[in-house]
């Protein structure tokens, strides 16, 4: 029996079970490409798959929408995949497990996928359909939006006419998003050298945080585990000698990390101990309102080949001093985060250290200002910064057509206006809006929370709504 069978609108969640079923995380995207192709070829639906498995599935106009210019919708099929600490689900190669409650949906264990594929659920819903009225329909599927926007950046757009485009890729169903920033993914790596080290095995955690969208949540305080580990190991080294043996927290640069764990060799193990539990009070304490499970640990661990005092030292340099969170506030949109930097990753395995760091901002020269201070950071220890998957930001319309027509039917249908709003957060409308000169574009997408971890919800009311509002606007394009 499929769990989401019951829920409306039937259609769209029970396309997001199929989904849900197959696996595809960012980089993983096969099987889902070709669902997505086998799709369109069951339905005898116009299909186009480039080099890189993004799709383009064309229905044309119902009757009396021939003379209507056509529409672009739009969503990625790859997902985040994070699991629980006491997960052990394979999502290489395993479905999600979904379940629901009366107000949302979620996956037991990991991440949901809701971002985006409600997106790809509601396209599929609507090229599936025989009654609902619109014009020529172009959807468009990218992959691998959560390392980069891989899939839009080399997407083979000459298969596409419309000027206009509705994303379904945002969180928030009160806000028409309108504008976005650009960013790149950064990557510093560091050499390390080792050497024996005699010292008793430790191994110290920071856990219990929040995590969350490094573009949406970034400014909502939430403790970033990799930096608060580099502040514990910190502490730590000025109350007794100690090697880092390894270090590694996070999992993705655009998610901000919540775990973070360090082995280290220690000469007073229980000055450690004692520390942690007081750094686990301390962060309990500054940490009270946006993460209050916050957990600091120490245990006995098992012993390795340590850095020697040099790189220990440049290691503990760097997760003290690398740049983290919001740098610039705008000045033009209340409340709007211009520019920042979410320290995602960090791994310290054999004789190398790497650090990815996912950088955003809607002013380019301020991205450029990021890069140039993480490569002095980098030559300083030594090391290097290599820059990846840069995407553009998607500038502001005054005029916008499509933004006043689905704005209208929102106040009929809300009884209210929506926010028109930019975001911080990267979208693909700012790569779309590069590729195809002129174009219309706006984004929005049912209500879901915990997006890029395990804590991930979609609302079942919300995604109806929204599933109306997108129906009825299409309506309207007559």
């Amino acid at each position: 029996m499929a769990v989401l069978e019951h829920l409306e609108p039937k259609k769209v969640f029970s396309y997001f079970e199929e989904i849900a079923a197959i696996p595809h995380g960012s980089g993983n995207i096969q099987a889902i490409s070709d669902y997505l192709a086998d799709f369109a070829a069951a339905r005898g639906l116009e299909c186009h798959r480039d080099a890189m498995n993004n799709i383009i599935i064309i229905k044309e106009a119902t009757p009396g929408y021939e003379g209507a210019a056509p529409v672009i919708l739009q969503g990625h099929m790859d997902m985040v995949c994070d699991l629980a600490p006491d997960c052990t689900k394979d999502m290489e190669t395993e479905g999600l497990d979904l379940a629901c409650t009366e107000e949302y949906v979620y996956a037991k264990g990991t991440t949901l996928g809701g971002d985006d594929g409600i997106a790809v659920a509601m396209t599929l819903a609507i090229l599936d359909s025989n009654d609902l009225a619109h014009p020529r329909l172009e959807v468009v599927l990218t992959v691998d939006e959560e390392i980069g926007m891989l899939g839009a950046l080399g997407l083979d757009a000459s298969p596409l006419t419309a000027k206009r485009l509705i994303s379904l890729d945002s969180e928030t169903e009160d806000t028409i998003f309108v504008s976005c920033a650009g960013g790149n993914m950064s990557h510093l790596t560091m050499p390390l050298t080792r050497e024996p080290y005699e010292g008793a095995p430790l191994v110290l955690a920071v856990g219990g945080l929040l995590g969350g969208h490094s573009g949406v949540d970034i400014h909502l305080g939430r403790g970033n585990a990799i930096q608060l580990l580099g502040r514990v190991l910190g502490a730590a080294a000025k109350v007794t000698d100690l090697r880092v043996v390894t270090v590694k927290g996070g999992a993705r640069d655009n998610a901000i990390p919540s775990e973070a764990q360090a082995v280290v060799l220690v000469q007073v193990p229980e000055a450690v101990v004692a520390l942690c539990g007081r750094m686990d009070a301390v962060l309990k304490a500054e940490l009270a309102t946006p993460d209050p499970d916050v957990t600091v640990t120490a245990q006995a661990g098992e012993t390795g080949l340590a850095l020697d005092r040099a790189s220990t030292e440049k290691v503990l340099f760097l997760l003290a001093c690398a740049p983290n969170g919001v740098q610039v506030m705008s000045s033009d949109i209340p409340d709007l985060v211009q520019t920042s930097l979410n320290l995602g990753t960090l791994v310290c395995e054999g004789d190398r250290l790497d650090v990815g760091f996912c950088l955003r901002s809607s002013v380019d020269t301020q991205t450029q200002m990021l890069v140039e201070r993480l490569e002095l950071l980098a030559t300083q220890l030594g090391g290097a910064l290599e820059v990846s998957g840069e995407y553009p930001g998607w500038p502001f319309r005054p005029d916008s057509p499509l933004r006043e027509l689905m704005a209208q039917v929102y106040v009929e249908q809300f009884g209210k206006e929506p926010k028109i709003k930019a975001i911080h957060a990267g979208a693909e409308c700012g790569v779309f809006s590069g590729k195809i000169p002129g174009l219309d574009c706006l984004c929005i997408s049912p209500d879901m929370t915990g997006l890029h971890t395990y804590h991930e919800k979609l609302y079942i009311a919300s995604t109806q709504r929204i599933w109306n509002l997108v129906i009825e606007t299409l309506k309207r394009m007559k």
